[in-house]
């Protein structure tokens, strides 16, 4: 009736507990069956038990009505229920009571929520149960799906052999008995407080039942209709779409599976129980997140720790899965629609954020790549490898960009978005390395081939992206040098040489950002694409265009320091000097049509097109000289290789002109390294000689045709040494080779001033050369005495001296730097006469660090740190006062400049000194500080730089003078008006911590807090980005102040 009070929750609980009795010790075991306590007899006893405490109890006549409503909607479990099968039975009255729960719950969660006191938290749901209710629902769940489900699976769908003797369905009644269990439990899983520990516990069976009844064979269905079997089909997808996607696949995939994945003593899985799942299986994946779903349910099983760990090193699972999603679906409409739907999915694998699972979905991405690559090269470039390069793609120069719509300043590639795909490439092709082994994927195959193609394209933008974050501070140079190095690495080596000529604006192999694009800091420490603005001042345009370009070269020499043990910077090396040769070649068999009247402007463009090329491959070979190419060769080929581009260019152009003397000490040098080869700076081997016989063509030219005597006879001498494998060595080989080991006579000890057309040897003592350069010498071995001199055998003469040091005001820079690096040099070798005129030398030295040509200056700067070394209770006053009194008269601008110079020689010293610079402390940290308060920014974050270099290296050698640092700097830090000054100042910080490390709460114990408040300070009011993430870089956190 409709006035009738309806049962409590706790009402239909106290039934459920009743009907199967007191728990035994086996209620928690993870898998269903009927505990060991309910035999049959038992079944029968509780069973009356409730009977008669439903007809007879005072308060249970609503739990009754409502069972009898139930089961009138679902006559086949009343009829069970009233059925002399004890098993059987209870399962009915188990499912009946936990359907009249399911409908108390329900309409308990449909009334309004009881308001909240005051201050109090919410209260629980109407609908909610108490733990010792859950145990008892999850006991009742348990009891009914191993009653009424378990015993009518038909073989092959249970975890077991079958039913325990006794528990067994009479014969025909398999089916039906079968479709009301399941439908029961279907309806009962639909309230989330019964569903979830229904589908947590038991999803496999009641997926199982769902198969057998709504896809099995007719005869495993007996009693159950067509229209009942589509109502298991469709609660059968119900239910799949509406638990955690990874569990259902984790259950299909059982399901699927062979005995050894299922249960202990089940069979293997029927055949059309295995198309299923797979056909299954393939819905999921076609779902949205459906990749994700199939990848954590293939991996997941662990929660961290040693297990994570070793989850994520098993490489073969991960790959198996990544093979998986490469092959399309048999119900999926085409393979271009399936690659359009799963593509950007495998692309979102490479974003997850728990490294352990990380490692694992990136491998598995990789290897769907791959083989993706391999079987369907167009679309896999067209679905993945061009949405992953898409950001790089769109400021190319190849790509067609509408600027016209576009304001100078607009963003074209976010910060965000361009982070994100420097990263995902790293992570892609950083896993190629392995991933390409595991598929069998060798290099020059189609899908390596796609993907370093793919990726070259890009690489232009990459490098342009690596050479301002070289510039600025941001977290993108790694992952952009790493891309480049592994495609360097990676790609065959003519391939390489191309991109690096094309990443040196030497061709067009690579395309590179496009002209009116410009890369614009971040405020993450990324890097943002804008549109450009239009320079009008043509000074200014050719000065941020050859700025650029320096900026591109110096970055490129970098990277190609970081390819020196694989010979790819040597071969580059060698491929330039080819093409300066080619240049010039060209250069000289073109007219110049500026001075030839009636030339077209066409002819003008080619010249100077020509002229732009030969200076950047003169600015390219200078830089790879001076970046790396104390190690650049690794092995005797490129040796050769290098030996006769040079000989080659001797050969085709003689040093005439100009340029000759350069001309031919370059050709001096080469045929001293070839005859320093010869004469024991190698350990030569039989197939040696043999690549150094390539050169025996190009000597012998050289003896024929080169214009000066001399070196036309050193050229036959070499040839004759090479050809007899060095058992005949003519003097002047031995001489030659004597000039580059050991202390460099002759052309290496010539003024810079001297003539160019002196012989590239040494003159015999004692008379003319030719008389004894053709008199046999044994050949030394690389250790005998004598094999090189001592630097002081070679000491210069007073008047060889006096003309380096007339050198050192030459006009011409070249001639000046060379005189001062070889001054430099007699300082390092300790020579006595250059010691012995310390004083004028370091007089020298300090008038030329005030050129302006950055050669001359450095080169003097050299002079002035070697000189220091060697006596620095001498030279350091000196230096500390020109550093703190600048000369007089001089303009400020000059002067702060000249200072800096002074402060670079300074910190040069104190590397130099090591330790003993100890002794020198305070007075450089007093010239340092006094420097820290100049009018000029430049030189006040020049000082500060300084003394957090000479800070890091004393340690905790600095004592109480930290007092002082600490008030300059912080000082600095907190009211400079230039942000460089800050920015410096906090550097400062940075470096005298990372210098003391563990010692930072020993040596900075009266100081720490202020340096912590200094670093607070900066990272929450500091408006310079700069500045932030330098105090970021260090971890302050990892200490508190006292």
């Amino acid at each position: 009736m409709a006035g009738d009070p309806e049962p409590e929750p706790s009402c239909v609980v106290e039934a459920l507990e009743l009907l199967l009795g007191p728990p035994s010790d086996g209620d928690s075991a993870a898998e269903p069956g009927p505990e060991p306590a309910l035999c049959p007899e038992t079944l029968r006893r509780n069973a009356a038990a409730l009977e008669e405490r439903l007809s007879r109890a005072a308060g249970w006549a609503a739990l009754r009505r409502l069972r009898a409503a139930v089961l009138s909607r679902a006559p086949a479990l009343a009829a069970g229920a009233a059925g002399a099968e004890p098993g059987w039975a209870t399962a009915c009255g188990l499912l009946a009571l936990l359907l009249c729960l399911k409908e108390r719950l329900a309409a308990l969660a449909a009334g309004p929520a009881a308001p909240a006191a005051p201050g109090a938290p919410p209260p629980p749901g109407a609908d909610t149960l108490s733990v010792g209710q859950e145990r008892a629902v999850r006991r009742a769940l348990r009891a009914a799906v191993g009653l009424g489900l378990l015993p009518h699976l038909p073989p092959g769908l249970g975890p077991g052999p079958g039913p325990g003797p006794g528990l067994g369905p009479p014969p025909g009644t398999r089916g039906a008995r079968l479709f009301a269990a399941v439908t029961a439990l279907v309806e009962l899983a639909r309230l989330p407080a019964l569903g979830a520990p229904l589908l947590a516990r038991h999803l496999r069976l009641l997926l199982s039942g769902l198969c057998g009844l709504g896809h099995g064979p007719a005869a495993l269905c007996q009693g159950v209709s067509e229209a009942e079997r589509a109502q298991c089909r469709e609660a059968l997808r119900d239910i799949l779409d509406r638990v955690y996607q990874p569990l259902a696949v984790q259950q299909l995939l059982i399901l699927q599976g062979q005995p050894k994945q299922r249960s202990p003593g089940a069979g293997a899985a029927p055949a059309w129980l295995r198309r299923l799942c797979g056909h299954l299986l393939s819905e999921r994946l076609l779902r949205p997140g459906g990749v994700q779903a199939v990848v954590r349910g293939v991996l997941e099983g662990t929660d961290g720790g040693a297990g994570a760990e070793a989850a994520a090193l098993d490489w073969k699972k991960c790959d198996a899965v990544g093979k998986i999603l490469a092959a399309c679906p048999q119900q999926c409409l085409s393979l271009e629609d399936y690659y359009r739907q799963v593509c950007p999915q495998i692309l979102d694998l490479l974003h997850i954020q728990d490294k352990a699972a990380a490692r694992q979905f990136q491998r598995v991405a990789t290897t769907t790549l791959l083989t993706m690559a391999k079987e369907q090269p167009q679309l896999a470039e067209r679905h993945l490898l061009q949405p992953l390069l898409a950001p790089l793609r769109r400021c190319s120069e190849a790509a067609e960009l509408a600027l016209e719509d576009l304001t100078a300043g607009a963003v074209l590639v976010p910060e965000a978005e361009l982070g994100s795909c420097v990263e995902d490439m790293l992570k892609v092709f950083d896993s190629l390395s392995w991933a390409l082994l595991s598929v069998g994927v060798c290099g020059g195959n189609d899908s390596s081939s796609l993907l370093l193609g793919s990726l070259q394209s890009v690489l232009g933008v990459v490098f342009s992206l690596y050479s301002f974050a070289k510039q600025n501070v941001s977290y993108l140079r790694s992952p952009c040098q790493d891309i480049l190095l592994w495609f360097l690495e990676k790609a065959e080596r003519q391939q390489s040489l191309a991109v690096l000529e094309g990443l040196a604006r030497l061709s067009s192999h690579v395309p590179t950002l496009h002209p009116q694009c410009q890369l614009r800091a971040g405020s993450e420490g990324g890097a943002a694409v804008v549109v450009g603005e239009t320079i009008s001042d043509e000074d200014e345009a050719l000065y941020q265009k050859i700025s650029l370009e320096q900026c591109h070269v110096e970055s490129l020499v970098e990277l190609l320091s970081h390819c020196q043990k694989s010979g790819l910077a040597g071969d580059f090396f060698i491929h330039c000097l080819k093409e300066l040769t080619q240049v010039a070649a060209e250069d000289e068999a073109a007219p110049n049509p500026a001075e030839e009247p009636g030339g077209s402007l066409l002819e003008l463009e080619q010249h100077q097109a020509r002229q732009g090329r030969k200076l950047l491959v003169l600015q390219l070979v200078a830089a790879l000289c001076e970046g790396v190419s104390d190690t650049v060769f690794t092995d005797i080929v490129q040796v050769q290789e290098f030996l006769a581009a040079v000989l080659r260019r001797a050969c085709a152009h003689p040093a005439r002109g100009p340029g000759a003397a350069a001309e031919a000490q370059t050709l001096a040098m080469a045929m001293g390294l070839v005859a320093a080869v010869l004469g024991g700076a190698v350990q030569l081997k039989s197939s040696d000689f043999v690549v150094l016989k390539r050169l025996v063509p190009l000597l012998e030219e050289l003896s024929h045709t080169y214009p000066e005597p001399l070196t036309q006879e050193l050229a036959s001498d070499l040839r004759i040494a090479i050809c007899t494998h060095g058992a005949c060595s003519p003097g002047a080989v031995g001489a030659a080779a004597r000039g580059v080991l050991g202390g460099r006579p002759g052309v290496g000890a010539q003024s810079p001033a001297g003539a160019p057309g002196r012989a590239p040897g040494p003159a015999s003592p004692g008379g003319d050369r030719r008389h004894g350069s053709r008199e046999q010498s044994p050949r030394r071995e690389p250790g005998a005495p004598g094999a090189s001199a001592a630097p002081r055998a070679h000491s210069l003469a007073p008047d060889g001296l006096r003309e380096l040091l007339v050198s050192a005001y030459d006009p011409q820079p070249p001639s000046r730097a060379a005189a001062l690096r070889r001054l430099a040099s007699l300082v390092s070798q300790r020579d006595p006469e250059a010691l012995r005129l310390q004083e004028k030398l370091l007089q020298v030295f300090l008038e030329n660090v005030r050129h302006e040509d950055a050669f001359v200056y450095l080169s003097a700067i050299q002079g002035i740190a070697l000189l220091s070394s060697e006596y620095p209770e001498r030279i350091l006053p000196v230096l500390l006062a020109q550093y703190e009194c600048p000369a007089q008269g001089a303009e400020d601008a000059v002067a702060a400049v000249t200072r800096m110079k002074l402060g670079e020689v300074l910190m040069r010293v104190t590397r130099a000194l090591g330790d003993m610079v100890f002794q020198h402390r305070e007075p450089l940290i007093r010239a340092f500080l006094r420097g820290a308060r100049d009018p000029d920014s430049a030189l006040r974050a020049s000082s500060l730089s300084n003394l957090g270099e000479l800070c890091q290296h004393l340690g905790f050698q600095l004592g109480s003078i930290i007092q002082e640092v600490t008030c300059c700097v912080t000082a600095i830090a907190r009211t400079d008006p230039e942000a460089e000054v800050r920015r410096a100042a906090v550097h400062v910080v940075v470096l005298l911590l990372r210098g003391l490390s563990e010692k930072v709460t020993e040596v900075l114990q009266d100081v720490l807090r202020d340096l912590y408040r200094l670093l607070k300070h900066v990272v929450t009011a500091e408006r310079d980005a700069a500045a932030w993430c330098c105090t970021r870089s260090w971890r302050w956190r990892s200490w508190t102040p006292p």
